[in-house]
């Protein structure tokens, strides 16, 4: 590019404001015109409401009413090609949002900006969704009205809040931790999270923790895994038992549902039948896979809970202890009923 050597300006001291911002936001994932987050409509030209008010920053604005529309879901679809714009976060507006609603039904008071974080990392599920769907059913007998309930992604939000906004599948008699709290100063989102960029600080970590690194903090002295290694991070632990999780509802999926099961990350249903335990779903006469089918109400508890932790990959400094009570509740759950063969071993909840 050339630049003119005539003029006003000297392109050298030609001024943007806020331009490490705006170049920081520029690299984010709220800018990535191209990600599935924005691009899954592409095809069919408009966004329908319930997704543009997270996935359209003119959708979000309509939702709070920002836009001088009705406070409220829209109800009408918006144009492909928004992300999360400036607008979205530095509206003028946003202040007068005090509190957001969660799928639960739950309201939780906001602050700022953080309205527009609880808004879309929130998921569109909760437990209790998977409390109605399941209700008055024999826990482990297959029903045809039962389909894998799917709470979303990046549930940062809700998985921070715990057992106030209840996005897990909650078991009956157990205690729930809530809102996972730090010390102070972190209060919010945007005190480990750069509001632009979206990477993560390492100095409040470095506050109280020896590593800047979240994936290397632990935040207790026991092993929740039951590997007795307490020198790796919680994510750890979490990890193993989500992998112990995943084990056990295979594991009934084939023996009590009676129908193998099959996990694929990247197809919507998530959930195939795997009939021949090849380890890759079923296919019909016409060469659709088989969404799993062989739903009982103790399956989809627990396969819900697997999803909530999995589905938010910060969970470790989220709501650590959260995800664990969510994990081993529904690995014991499984174990507990007739035909499984699955040993808790030294797992801790």
């Amino acid at each position: 590019m050339v630049f003119p050597d005539r003029g006003p300006f000297n392109p050298e001291i030609i001024a943007i404001p806020q331009a490490d911002m705006i170049a920081a936001w520029s690299r984010s994932a709220h800018a990535d015109l191209s990600a599935e987050a924005f691009a899954h409509w592409n095809s069919e030209g408009e966004i329908p409401p319930q997704c543009a008010v997270c996935h359209s920053g003119a959708g979000f604005r309509a939702l709070h009413g920002l836009d001088g529309s009705p406070v409220g879901m829209p109800e009408h679809p918006f144009p492909i090609g928004g992300v999360v714009d400036c607008e979205t976060c530095h509206n003028p507006r946003l202040s007068e949002v005090k509190q957001i609603t969660f799928p639960s039904g739950v309201s939780h008071p906001v602050v700022g900006v953080e309205a527009a974080c609880m808004s879309c990392h929130q998921g569109r599920e909760s437990g209790l969704s998977v409390v109605k769907a399941t209700a008055d059913m024999d826990e482990d007998t297959v029903n045809e009205k039962l389909r894998f309930i799917n709470p979303h992604y990046r549930l940062a939000a809700a998985t921070n809040l715990g057992d106030i906004a209840q996005v897990g599948y909650q078991y009956p008699g157990k205690d729930y931790s809530g809102r996972f709290l730090h010390a102070k100063p972190i209060g919010t989102c945007v005190s480990c999270h750069n509001p632009h960029s979206l990477e993560i600080a390492e100095e409040p970590c470095l506050t109280c923790h020896q590593t800047g690194n979240p994936d290397d903090i632990r935040i207790a002295h026991v092993s929740f895994d039951g590997s007795g290694d307490t020198s790796k991070g919680i994510k750890a632990d979490i990890a193993a038992n989500a992998a112990k999780l995943m084990e056990t509802y295979l594991a009934y999926a084939a023996n009590v549902a009676g129908t193998p099961m099959v996990f694929d990350g990247a197809s919507y249903p998530y959930f195939f039948t795997d009939a021949n335990l090849d380890g890759v779903a079923d296919t019909d006469a016409q060469g659709k896979v088989v969404a799993y089918a062989s739903w009982t109400p103790r399956l989809l508890k627990a396969v819900y809970n697997w999803k909530v932790v999995t589905a938010d990959p910060g969970i470790h400094a989220h709501n650590p202890y959260y995800a664990l009570e969510l994990l081993y509740d529904s690995v014991e759950d499984l174990a507990s009923a007739d035909g499984m063969n699955v040993e808790l071993g030294d797992m801790l909840r």
